[in-house]
């Protein structure tokens, strides 16, 4: 039974973590940003521990791990799912556009991870999880601060694979495609057609299929893979 920490556990794909890691036994906590009705949900329906906090700040980040630390007795498995999205002409992007996108996605990834793994070395054990994006290996088009933050992902995956491995741990990304999630109820039919189009199985994927690719990384079959990003695309970013 290992003890999983998941960011962004509330809904989408982070809420699928939590509860493919539950139905095996494992013991979860899950951090969320502001969704407290979602978040009771999910606690009810998986047992996990919920733990509410704006992880762009590192103070935040830093007692919600304590939190979690202390309700699991520890962290094995850290799942840093939590981010946001927007659509936006890189030419109207604000300052704050800018600056809240990576506060969220790639600093709260930063702020989670370095509290985390201070046990893990400790232990000399540990799995680290990032989700990313296949837009942070291509680039998308009006994401220009999405993709940018995905792409800081990569290399904080494969940096830290190198800085951590000694110490037992392996860290790896999965590079989520265009997945039915809240994140993209918004999209109108056309574009989802061609989403979906534009991708080799078809299809768009499901939170389900993200979250069996992550928990295969935190598994044993996976000991000896470290500082890869594994596409969970449909094939869109070949």
């Amino acid at each position: 039974m290992d003890h999983v920490l998941i960011t962004g556990g509330s809904r989408g794909i982070g809420a699928a973590c939590v509860r493919a890691f539950a139905a095996q036994g494992d013991r979860v906590a899950f951090l969320y940003r502001r969704n407290d009705e979602a978040a009771r949900r999910v606690a009810a329906e998986t047992g996990a521990f919920a733990v509410r906090a704006d992880l762009s700040n590192p103070l935040e980040a830093k007692r919600a791990v304590g939190e979690a630390e202390a309700a699991l007795g520890g962290v094995d498995v850290l799942v840093n799912n939590a981010g946001i999205s927007q659509i936006k002409l890189f030419t109207d992007l604000t300052d704050d556009d800018w600056r809240g996108m990576l506060a969220t996605n790639l600093d709260g990834a930063f702020y989670v991870t370095r509290e985390a793994v201070r046990g893990m070395i400790a232990r000399h054990r540990g799995r680290v999880i990032n989700i990313g994006s296949m837009w942070g290996k291509v680039g998308a088009s009006c994401e220009v601060h999405y993709s940018a933050a995905k792409a800081g992902l990569r290399g904080l995956t494969m940096s830290l694979a190198k800085e951590l491995g000694p110490s037992g741990i392996t860290v790896n990304c999965v590079e989520a495609g265009v997945i039915e999630t809240e994140m993209n109820a918004g999209l109108d039919a056309k574009t989802r057609a061609e989403l979906a189009d534009a991708t080799p199985l078809c299809r768009l994927g499901t939170p389900e299929e993200v979250a069996a690719a992550v928990r295969f990384l935190a598994s044993d079959a996976a000991s000896f893979i470290t500082g890869q990003c594994l596409g969970v695309d449909g094939g869109y970013a070949i």
